[in-house]
């Protein structure tokens, strides 16, 4: 019922750009945090940004003044976008939310940073 989807990846050259979206859907949307994670391959996925439910954002060190995440409450719908990219960012990027206790995630979508 709770359903999450990404899209918005694909492959970019070093310090291009992308905008990732993740359309929510069985859950009311306006009241929950969004996390969006990431796996790049072999390593653990691991927490990239927040966006609480009044829009506060957080972001962890390595991508902080390159990446902006938001929401759009009327679109049930979270962005993150993904500035000044780095081969190291390649990964597939996941976003989940935390429903009456379970967490929820989506398939994923894949940004690869090549040159």
């Amino acid at each position: 019922q709770v359903q999450l989807v990404e899209s918005g990846g694909g492959l970019v050259q070093p310090g291009g750009s992308l905008r990732l979206s993740c359309v929510a859907s069985g859950f009311i949307f306006s009241v929950n945090a969004v996390n969006w994670h990431r796996q790049a391959p072999g390593k653990q996925r691991e927490l990239v940004a927040v966006v609480y439910r009044d829009g506060r954002p957080y972001y962890v060190e390595t991508v902080k003044g390159r990446f902006t995440i938001s929401r759009d409450n009327t679109k049930n719908t979270a962005y993150l976008q993904i500035n000044s990219l780095k081969s190291e960012d390649t990964a597939v990027y996941y976003c989940n939310v935390n429903v009456g206790g379970m967490m929820y995630w989506g398939k994923g979508t894949l940004v690869t940073v090549s040159s």
